[in-house]
């Protein structure tokens, strides 16, 4: 055999690795991913290839009988919503890029039968209104039988299709960075009817026009391909879809006499001839959801939908429970009614709102709205932790930081769902461990990751988010990401994910040292080295810490040193110790030099920067964090942290490494006095944790970085830890404060883990529950204990 051949087929067997590693094994037919696909990408004859649009596609099939499978893969560009006989059965693609197009499999059995079945799909390309984390690469539709038997479905030109003239984009300006879309402008009088169902009428309807074929990532030939989609199966399930009512009325000027249960219960609205209403609904908490409006009558009618999360005073938004005399800013949807009976209108993407706002303009014809309900939707986590400690305000906040939690978990990790929608490390990476510690599922765990790496740059750095269509570098947010990293290989289940990734965080590392000085000081780091959002606090600009006027920094310094410590950690528990002393070796030149450079031992704190004049929680925690502070030291540093208020300050999204920083040093008995933030959100009326500290004037108000109680009353209070890779071993190690009786059960990859502490007649009777073949130690007043697999029982 020729060495050409024999590399060639070692490249094949490594390609097929790195496949499986990152998605999962190939579901429906075993070569879905090693084959060209039968099914063309198909297109609207004369649609623009980017440019705003919604497309509709019909294809009718005959069965001899109700099949008991029928497998398909489906994908679009930008997004589709596919039905099955008039039943909504596949929403998607889920997001990524063009060299990782995610293709989704559905069983479209149950919604099949004997005789004739209509395919249909709604497929749109937001154009230059599309969100910046949607990428695109032209409008698009495949669909592929899973097998032979299914192959009458592929998608080619024996489909049907027309564009949808009814739809517009609607602008969407507001105060803050808003980048996730426009709104809609609905001409009800052009949209077809029923066009779906059986009986439309598709006579007069095109061809498809075939555009490329469909082409998996791992199969791309010598030429690539000529259809642009590189297409990979999502690894992640369907989003959850959950009819909920709107709770009550807010305000209501133009009509009188709504029903009692309105919007609460489905009930007839009659909305007079030549009348304008403005009707404000509220939810009662923040929801993700499409709105369902359902309409009759009122002739060249207006509906105007509104959403917000809060109402706004001139320069602030203060409680959220109160409207009175605020104002109502929103993404909006409009509809013109064709005056027929029994209109409905669902948005193409959910609706981020708290708030609701109806305003209805009628002409010579009254209207009567019939319904107004929303339905949620979201990645389908499940709660899988409980926690009993007869505590209303930890209940409290696990609920918010659920919901929080749920909210920015879609398709991908989000920063906010209502302003962004975007995946970022820094934020993503608190938001994994809510995830692991709250459901187990780690599918949208390894996505984020699997995206966090396909982000990374020539030079080894990766991008700050991912997806998005516009690049954005934040080098400190590729060090988190070896933290992100860290933590999945720890508390999840595949290590052999955790290695296909571990050349990565070789590549990041190998980035910074090209900035690193002689003594390991980083100068000069180039892009937004993003730390925290600290306001108008001295020195700190955009997020970004004091520099010293040769351009160094100890924050930055200390973020390097804690992500050396990490790999080496990582590189050691994976069987690579040659890459482990490397990481070492220079993270203890670091640690001489931060020590010499940076440590005041006349306020026995660690500067910010060189000249000594500006100090942080942020460095200092880390000084803990990363073990450079002795023992005493951190413990004066700990003291600082909670009381000296020069501190530049943590934010709430920060104050998850400061609270670690703290229960190092020995002070995690006192955790729950630490929640003074998380109060002052709940006392704002706010359902879900704000993006900043400033909870008066916070842009988003959900931002599950916010959401770190949900695993420190299990890490921290309960004191359930790993111990070992893929949680092999369990370390627990509770800081019950004051508490005299609390228990909890959380989830873990070979079942779960529960604890339970309760003081009685001054003995500490304590229950700690494992998992089959899992063990570990009970760490009990600096005692240590251990514990075997299954019930573990002590009196102490």
């Amino acid at each position: 055999m020729k060495k050409v051949t024999v590399i060639a087929l070692l490249l094949v067997a490594l390609t097929s690795i790195l496949v499986k590693a990152q998605f999962g094994p190939p579901t429906g037919e075993p070569d879905v991913i090693n084959k060209r696909w039968h099914a063309q990408w198909i297109t609207v004859p004369n649609a623009t290839a980017d440019g705003y649009g919604v497309y509709m596609f019909r294809k009718t099939i005959e069965l001899a009988s109700k099949p008991t499978h029928f497998k398909i893969h489906v994908s679009g560009d930008n997004r589709y919503k596919l039905f099955v006989n008039e039943k909504l059965v596949s929403m998607g693609p889920a997001r990524g890029d063009i060299a990782h197009w995610n293709y989704e499999t559905v069983d479209i059995a149950a919604y099949l039968k004997a005789g004739k079945n209509i395919i249909a799909a709604q497929v749109w390309n937001e154009g230059e209104f599309k969100p910046e984390a949607q990428i695109t690469y032209r409008t698009g539709f495949i669909l592929q039988g899973a097998t032979s038997a299914e192959s009458a479905i592929n998608t080619n030109n024996t489909w049907l299709c027309e564009k949808d003239n009814s739809f517009a984009p609607l602008v969407f300006r507001t105060r803050g960075y808003y980048v996730a879309g426009a709104g809609e402008i609905r001409n009800m009088a052009l949209s077809p009817k029923n066009w779906q169902s059986e009986g439309f009428d598709d006579k007069n309807w095109q061809k498809a026009r075939p555009v490329g074929g469909g082409v998996p990532k791992n199969i791309l030939g010598a030429f690539g391909t000529m259809s642009g989609w590189m297409l990979v199966p999502s690894i992640i399930p369907q989003m959850e879809l959950k009819d909920e009512r709107l709770v009550k009325v807010v305000s209501n000027e133009g009509i009188t006499g709504l029903p009692a249960d309105f919007p609460a219960k489905k009930s007839d609205v009659l909305i007079p001839a030549n009348s304008k209403v403005n009707i404000i609904l509220d939810q009662s908490y923040l929801t993700n959801a499409y709105p369902n409006l359902e309409f009759s009558g009122g002739k060249a009618a207006t509906i105007t939908l509104r959403y917000a999360e809060a109402l706004f005073n001139k320069t602030s938004k203060g409680n959220r429970n109160e409207t009175t005399g605020k104002t109502f800013i929103g993404r909006a949807d409009s509809l013109v009614s064709d005056g027929s009976q029994n209109q409905k209108f669902t948005s193409l993407t959910y609706r981020t709102y708290r708030y609701l706002q109806l305003s209805i303009v009628t002409q010579n014809e009254a209207i009567t709205l019939n319904d107004i309900y929303g339905t949620f939707t979201g990645y389908p986590f499940k709660m899988n932790a409980q926690l009993s400690a007869n505590q209303p305000e930890m209940d409290k906040m696990l609920e918010i930081g659920w919901r929080t939690a749920r909210l920015c978990a879609y398709e991908t990790y989000m920063d906010c769902p209502y302003y962004e929608q975007l995946q970022y490390i820094g934020d993503g990476r608190i938001q994994a461990l809510v995830s692991l510690y709250n459901s187990g599922d780690d599918r949208l765990v390894k996505n984020a990751i699997n995206l966090m790496d396909f982000s990374r740059q020539p030079e080894g750095v990766t991008l700050s988010r991912h997806p998005s269509y516009t690049p954005q570098f934040i080098p400190t947010f590729s060090l988190w990401y070896i933290g992100m990293l860290q933590d999945y290989a720890r508390y999840g289940a595949d290590i052999e994910f955790v290695k296909s990734k571990i050349s990565g965080t070789r590549q990041i590392l190998d980035y910074f040292k090209s900035y690193q000085q002689a003594d390991g000081r980083l100068k000069n780091t180039p892009q937004w080295m993003f730390t925290d959002w600290v306001d108008n606090f001295k020195e700190w600009r955009a997020g970004m810490g004091p520099m010293s006027a040769n351009g160094t920094s100890a924050v930055l310094d200390f973020q390097l040193l804690w992500a050396y410590q990490v790999a080496a950690d990582l590189e050691t528990k994976l069987g690579n110790p040659a890459f482990a002393a490397q990481y070492l070796q220079a993270a203890e030149l670091l640690k001489k030099t931060i020590r010499a450079k940076y440590w005041d031992s006349n306020k026995k704190l660690f500067a910010d920067r060189e000249e000594k004049d500006e100090f942080s929680q942020h460095t200092n925690s880390l000084a803990i964090l990363t073990g450079l502070a002795s023992s005493e030291e951190a413990n004066q540093i700990a003291q600082s942290l909670l009381t000296n208020n020069q501190l530049a300050p943590a934010s709430i999204y920060f104050k998850y490494y400061l609270h670690q920083a703290l229960i190092k040093a020995g002070k995690g008995n006192d955790y729950l006095k630490w929640l003074d933030k998380w109060r002052e959100n709940i006392q704002m009326g706010l359902t879900t944790w704000a993006e900043t500290s400033d909870v008066d004037k916070t842009r988003s108000d959900c931002h599950a970085w916010g959401s770190s109680p949900n695993i420190e009353f299990y890490r921290t209070i309960l004191g359930i830890d790993s111990d070992g890779l893929a949680f092999s071993k369990v370390k627990i190690t509770p800081h019950l404060g004051q508490m005299t009786d609390i228990k909890g059960t959380m989830p873990h990859p070979k079942g779960s883990i529960s604890a339970s502490y309760k003081l009685e007649n001054g003995k500490w009777k304590i229950q700690i529950e494992l998992p089959k073949t899992i063990t570990g130690n009970l760490v009990w007043k600096g005692k240590m204990l251990a514990l075997k697999e299954g019930m573990n029982q002590f009196s102490i």
